[in-house]
């Protein structure tokens, strides 16, 4: 074998060598990200299981929230889907929907469960449950801007809303669709003491407060999608399929 032949040989080697590392090298790096992707999983169902206990926690606390948190989450994920759908992709958008009324643990029974309207000093105390809730959950950083969902749901467009008092686009999004959501399913369902609206009945009221109470744009595009799914004389509550 000549000098050129044995230095190639040796090359060759080397390089079988070389090639043989760095596969070990990409299949651990192969295995670290596997196992990183499952940890990073494993975290993300954890978040959602989390989340889906406080809801559990609203369930038990009110008796209207039990349908009323599932019913809503549709709801508002479908419209969400029609005008901002880069934000259903977004987690942290739909735990603010299952998490809207959180604060309502800290609203003692009697109020929150009266069989009957709320009389003035009751509604000051039941308008506290959107800061209540924040106040709750700012702390567990993972929610992210759920907590604007949380904090902001009962703010109006003309900026007579509460807690904050704030108008228009400064509203974050998300809660100004749940806005329009939440009165919706309370207008359609059925209380102690009165009966519940008819869908037509509610998006009538629904159309009439845009641009006052709610978000016109939004507005429009809610009274569509009820158009769509064809809930104009059907039951509110048969939405359970998120479009």
């Amino acid at each position: 074998m000549s000098l050129d032949e044995a230095g190639l040989d040796r090359m060759q080697r080397q390089l079988q060598i070389f090639a043989s590392e760095l596969n070990q090298v990409m299949a651990r790096e192969r295995e670290r990200r596997e196992e990183a992707e499952g940890a990073l999983q494993e975290l993300k169902n954890s978040y959602q299981t989390m989340v889906r206990t406080l809801a559990m926690v609203c369930e038990m606390k009110d008796n209207y929230t039990r349908h009323h948190l599932d019913r809503t989450y549709q709801y508002a994920t479908a419209l969400t889907r029609r005008v901002a759908p880069e934000l259903v992709e977004d987690v942290r958008v739909g735990y603010g929907y299952l998490l809207h009324d959180i604060g309502k643990i800290g609203i003692p029974d009697a109020v929150l469960n009266k069989p009957g309207p709320l009389d003035d000093d009751e509604w000051k105390v039941m308008r506290t449950h959107p800061l209540i809730g924040y106040q709750l959950v700012t702390g567990i950083k993972f929610l992210g801007s759920a907590m604007e969902v949380i904090r902001s749901h009962h703010e109006r467009w003309d900026g007579r809303g509460y807690p904050m008092g704030i108008a228009g686009e400064d509203i974050y999004l998300p809660a100004r669709i749940f806005a329009i959501i939440d009165t919706f399913d309370a207008m359609t369902s059925d209380r102690p003491y009165r009966k519940g609206r008819t869908v037509a009945v509610a998006m009538e009221e629904i159309e009439k407060n845009g641009g006052t109470q709610f978000d016109p744009d939004l507005v429009d595009a809610f009274i569509k999608l009820c158009t769509d799914l064809k809930l104009v004389g059907s039951d509110a509550s048969g939405l359970t399929v998120v479009r």
